[in-house]
């Protein structure tokens, strides 16, 4: 089965409790986890580009660490409060293996605001759509994704589209509704 890496995962477009991805493998980056803590793990073309970027922010002296990337549905249960920061199980980009929280020795590794503000958080969020990743969940935008501003969170979307949606400012949301209207209204 061929991954979908535009598939939107949210409230509203759940995983189902099942779902688990394909080819997960463990994306060999800096990780804020013991060796063998699935939340190491990504979806394997995912896993390739996060690589790709760690790599290149590190060649710039910015040290990006994995905080977490796969987790499971069941993994999503217990860690689940209510919490806006934290998603309901099935509607976590997590559980896909396309998704990926990042941070940095700074602010302690920690998943914060404050993390857009560190040398690192500025570089990932002007690079990301270089190698296919999108900040997904980007400030002003709350009202549209229905989750508060994350600038460590990034997913995978391809490089042509996480280029789209970089030069264009829209979220996931934005352009596959903008698709859908498109495919409504073509003859």
């Amino acid at each position: 089965m061929q991954t979908n890496y535009t598939r939107l995962i949210n409230k509203s477009h759940p995983l189902p409790p099942d779902y688990i991805p394909e080819n997960l493998v463990d994306i060999g980056i800096p990780f804020d986890a013991l060796p063998d803590d699935p939340k190491r793990l990504l979806e394997k073309k995912t896993a390739q580009s996060a690589l790709r970027l760690v790599n290149a922010a590190c060649q710039e002296g910015l040290c990006l660490y994995g905080i977490s990337g796969y987790r499971s549905y069941k993994r999503q249960q217990e860690l689940y409060t209510g919490s806006p920061y934290v998603a309901a199980p099935g509607t976590s980009e997590h559980q896909s293996g396309l998704a990926l929280d990042l941070s940095c020795p700074a602010i302690r590794m920690q998943l914060i605001p404050e993390f857009a503000h560190t040398p690192e958080g500025k570089w990932l969020a002007r690079n990301a759509s270089l190698y296919g990743f999108i900040l997904r969940y980007p400030q002003n935008k709350e009202s549209i994704t229905g989750v508060p501003y994350e600038p460590w969170h990034i997913r995978y979307v391809t490089r042509e589209l996480a280029g789209y949606l970089k030069l264009t400012g829209q979220t996931l949301e934005e352009y596959l509704d903008f698709q859908e209207r498109l495919q409504v209204n073509d003859f």
